[in-house]
């Protein structure tokens, strides 16, 4: 028994040892979402790859592609994803799954968003009735989108009062500041539901078309950057879109709610 335990352990410990390492740049979002709790494993048993994960905004995770600091990235702004593609940085842009956005605030709801037909009210309410209100204020991708969705509205947060505090933060962090000053939020769905210390906030307002929220891989090009491992960038990326993936990604939940569905095409 000790020597088959023995052995098993070896083989165990030798397919780590032999792992091949990719790093790849993620937003918190997807960290803060637990989902690559569930992947990464299967992905390092079915393909032999150690995924290391650098956490960062959007913004930063396509600076870091451009740096050729990674071999690929997961990241959720179809603009900058196209433009980092264009610039020949990346190679090509793989749509891999999506969630929404959300607007998350006190459950009291003092602008009266929860019953609004579109996230443009949603933010016309809150910004007349001058509710704290916070913005991880990042350059990611769900900053992004909250900008988007001000400017659709005619409003410039650079010109807001004291009542707007940008945090320049990951959506956990963000997230924390706003449950304890009990303030509004956009967050993504997935990070929201995964969050802990929800305190006295609430989901308040989804379901705009405006609020959807597509995540693309995207391999680094190896012809600007030659230590870029593509081959197994490629790997992971048909792992990424297979079946198994789908399963996976489709079949994770919290508390009976999905966080993601799969929509990666062939």
């Amino acid at each position: 028994m000790i020597r088959y335990f023995l052995v098993a352990l070896f083989l165990s410990l030798g397919s780590v040892m032999h792992a091949e390492i990719l790093k790849m740049a993620v937003t918190t979002s997807f960290e803060n979402s637990g989902l690559a709790d569930v992947l990464l494993p299967e992905i390092q048993a079915d393909l032999g790859i150690e995924v290391q994960l650098l956490v960062v905004g959007t913004g930063q995770a396509l600076r870091l592609g451009e740096a050729g600091d990674v071999d690929a990235i997961l990241v959720h702004s179809r603009g900058s994803e196209e433009a980092f593609v264009s610039d020949g940085f990346g190679t090509h842009r793989r749509e891999i799954m999506y969630n929404d956005f959300v607007l998350v605030g006190p459950q009291s709801d003092a602008a009266e968003i929860s019953e609004v037909t579109s996230a443009i009210t949603a933010v016309q309410k809150i910004e007349q009735a001058k509710v704290t209100y916070v913005s991880r204020g990042d350059n990611s991708g769900t900053h992004k989108a909250e900008m988007k969705i001000w400017h659709l509205a005619n409003f410039d947060p650079e010109a807001f009062g004291v009542w707007y505090n940008a945090v320049g933060a990951g959506m956990g962090a963000a997230l924390n500041t706003a449950s304890g000053m009990n303030a509004y939020i956009l967050s993504d769905r997935a990070s929201w539901l995964n969050f802990k210390n929800k305190g006295d906030l609430a989901l308040l307002y989804s379901g705009d078309p405006a609020l959807f929220n597509q995540y693309a891989f995207l391999p680094v090009n190896p012809a600007i950057h030659p230590t870029a491992r593509y081959g197994l960038a490629m790997r992971l990326e048909g792992w990424l879109t297979s079946e198994k993936a789908a399963k996976l990604i489709n079949g994770y939940m919290i508390n009976g709610e999905k966080l993601f569905v799969f929509n990666a095409q062939d």
